[in-house]
């Protein structure tokens, strides 16, 4: 095998491993820790500390460590978090939460960085496009990594299925189900009793174990690696502290960065919705909790499978075309959830919803992450930051407004923000085919110019 694919998977399984366990416990903290809100108080410490995370520390983290160093760092603020699980207050979970987020930012931006430079690196040493292999390693990333949706709903399941079945939900609460539901009341009736304690402590050290594989897998196995742009710029002077910690808003300069801002904030805004509200005022308030878990194994499965799809065909339809589907999909979908009356009878149709969603997730995890990698490729780590960052802001945004907005306003304001983020796509495509235009035009005028010199020669 050889070695750049090798680290790919290596990195691969290491965020399987993690991701495994913390999404697990990210879809199971606002059922398990309802009193006092500390559940939705941690998602909310959470993202808020990647904001904070996402504004400072990838680019110092990644230049003074480099990517293996900083995603194993990163790694264990995560076993942390799991760790603070087992004795739940308000004491353990949002210190652990602030460490979890902190850790994110640089967790994500170190990772993208790694592929982003063993796919150019390999592609120059094989006589390849950089970004068909930077693509095509983005898809073999979140082939596996997406299948952390699966494992982790699975074990849960499993592990709380001693839980006891619920009754048939009456026919006047499913009437608040769906596009209609505004004070989320039928989700908590319909949910069922809360777990023993042992059970959740088996659960955790299920979490906790996979977590730690994590670290292990990605300290012991993967390969260092510096870039080659780096290396190059061996004689030039190091860049100060300060102007390597504020080089993610420096970047903000660029003006492509600021029309692609709103592409990772969309990016929070729908897996929030699907996490959040789809989940909840769907899912729960129609079938009942215990089918939560099965219809994200739908979402995770379908993501995983298009991940390395788009990965592959990508370098034939080219991004637009994928841009295109993901929107397509993903407007089909807020236009059928206003008009649909979710019921329990329509059991297929909550994992047709999930599976599309799924589809179209594919296209902006693997897509935009390409997207950065190819445009920002000299300044990889500042441009990945900004990533996590707009993205952390998409997921307060929605986490903030869902306790006091109509399902259908959600849905509403999600159409809004994913035509204004096509809209500003679309104009730095355009912007970037002027660009490769240029030089192309510049060539062909070359040999005119010289023909009109010798014959006047």
């Amino acid at each position: 095998m050889e070695s750049s694919l090798k680290n790919v998977l290596v990195v691969s399984f290491g965020f399987l491993l993690l991701f495994t366990a913390f999404g697990g416990l990210q879809n199971l903290q606002s059922s398990l820790y309802r009193e006092e809100g500390l559940g939705v108080a941690a998602l909310s410490t959470i993202y808020g500390a990647v904001l904070v995370s996402s504004m400072f520390l990838p680019s110092v983290l990644i230049k003074k460590l480099g990517c293996k160093w900083s995603i194993v760092i990163s790694m264990c603020c995560y076993v942390a978090f799991s760790l603070g699980n087992f004795y739940a207050s308000w004491y353990t979970l949002i210190p652990t939460s602030i460490m979890l987020g902190l850790g994110a930012a640089p967790l994500w931006s170190a990772h993208c960085t790694y592929l982003t430079i063993m796919g150019n690196t390999h592609a120059e040493e094989a006589g390849k496009i950089g970004k068909n292999v930077v693509n095509q390693y983005f898809g073999i990333f979140f082939l596996i990594f997406q299948s952390s949706g699966v494992w982790g709903n699975l074990i849960s399941s499993l592990v709380f299925g001693q839980k006891p079945t619920q009754g048939a939900i009456p026919e006047e609460n499913l009437l608040s189900c769906g596009a209609s539901d505004c004070l989320m009341a039928t989700a908590s009736t319909n949910s069922t009793q809360s777990p023993s304690q042992e059970l959740i402590y088996t659960l955790l050290g299920i979490y906790t174990g996979s977590g730690v594989l994590a670290v292990l897998l990605v300290a012991t196995f993967l390969q260092p690696i510096k870039d080659v742009q780096e290396k190059s710029k061996g004689e030039e002077k190091s860049s100060s502290f300060w102007s390597t910690l504020l080089s993610t808003f420096k970047l903000l300069r660029d003006k492509r960065l600021c029309l692609l801002i709103l592409l990772p904030v969309y990016s929070g805004f729908q897996q929030a919705f699907l996490s959040g509200d789809y989940t909840r005022s769907y899912v729960t308030c129609a079938l009942g909790i215990q089918f939560v878990g099965y219809v994200m194994i739908c979402f995770s499965a379908t993501n995983a499978l298009c991940s390395v799809l788009y990965g592959r065909i990508s370098q034939y339809t080219g991004r637009i075309a994928l841009y295109m589907l993901g929107t397509g999909i993903h407007v089909s979908c807020v236009i059928a959830l206003l008009l649909w009356k979710p019921h329990p009878h329509q059991l297929a149709v909550f994992f047709v919803f999930s599976g599309l969603w799924g589809m179209a997730d594919a296209v902006w995890q693997t897509q935009n992450n390409a997207l950065y990698g190819v445009l920002f490729e000299k300044n990889k780590e500042a441009a990945f930051a900004n990533y996590r960052l707009w993205e952390a802001v998409g997921f307060v945004i929605a986490f903030g407004y869902s306790t006091f907005l109509c399902i259908y306003v959600k849905l509403y304001i999600l159409l809004g923000v994913l035509s204004l983020t096509m809209v500003a796509y679309g104009i730095v495509e355009y912007l970037e085919s002027k660009n490769l235009a240029q030089p192309l035009a510049m060539e062909e005028t070359k040999p005119a110019e010289e023909g009109e010199i010798q014959t006047k020669l």
